[in-house]
């Protein structure tokens, strides 16, 4: 009844029986030396080869740069700089992308401001009017901006319900842009409004 069976299928046929592996006991292998594990960890502090080694440096950098800039065009989140990247600042981006921007046209009425300075006599009465001109235009940039952060604010608290740290801050920033040197380059047309 307890007992060894005698007539197995293995022994039957003339073929020994497959033995289970012993299990491993421990990691299987001896414990490295300190000495031997410190030598391959060793490297030199300086490279045999120091132009082989800087062009290396040079080439990986060069290639960076280059995946960065195609980022920045593309709008691809994995390499783009981190203050660019996350899902608010997308959505920032193309709401400011979305809509026209008083501000970005600050600078042309700043440099045409300037020549006209040039152009017309100080003593004019024109120069007055100039000058009030340009003051108008930073006050509608600022008012612009203004509203524009409360919009990107409510905006990103209906859609995230919090807003990131420097977020609005951001979008302010990127308003004050001329369109087309706005980097990461825009991905939504005017009117297209991130939902």
């Amino acid at each position: 009844m307890f007992g060894r069976k005698n007539g197995s299928a293995a022994e039957s046929a003339g073929q020994p029986e497959e033995q289970p592996a012993a299990p491993l006991v421990g990691k299987g292998a001896p414990t490295p030396r300190r000495k031997d594990q410190e030598a391959a960890r060793r490297r030199p502090i300086v490279p045999t080869d120091r132009k082989a080694s800087k062009a290396a440096e040079r080439q990986a950098a060069a290639e960076e740069r280059a995946r960065t800039r195609r980022a920045l065009e593309t709008g691809d989140e994995r390499y783009l700089p981190v203050k660019d990247r996350g899902d608010q600042k997308r959505f920032t981006r193309d709401v400011v992308d979305a809509r026209f921007n008083v501000g970005e046209y600050l600078m042309f009425a700043a440099l045409a401001f300037v020549v006209i300075s040039f152009v017309v006599p100080q003593a004019s009465e024109a120069q007055f009017y100039i000058l009030i001109a340009f003051w108008v235009v930073f006050a509608l940039v600022i008012l612009d901006t203004f509203w524009l952060s409360r919009q990107i604010r409510k905006r990103l608290i209906s859609k995230f319900r919090e807003v990131e740290r420097g977020t609005v801050w951001y979008g302010a920033m990127r308003a004050l842009q001329f369109r087309p040197l706005r980097l990461p380059k825009p991905q939504v047309t005017r009117g297209q409004f991130p939902s």
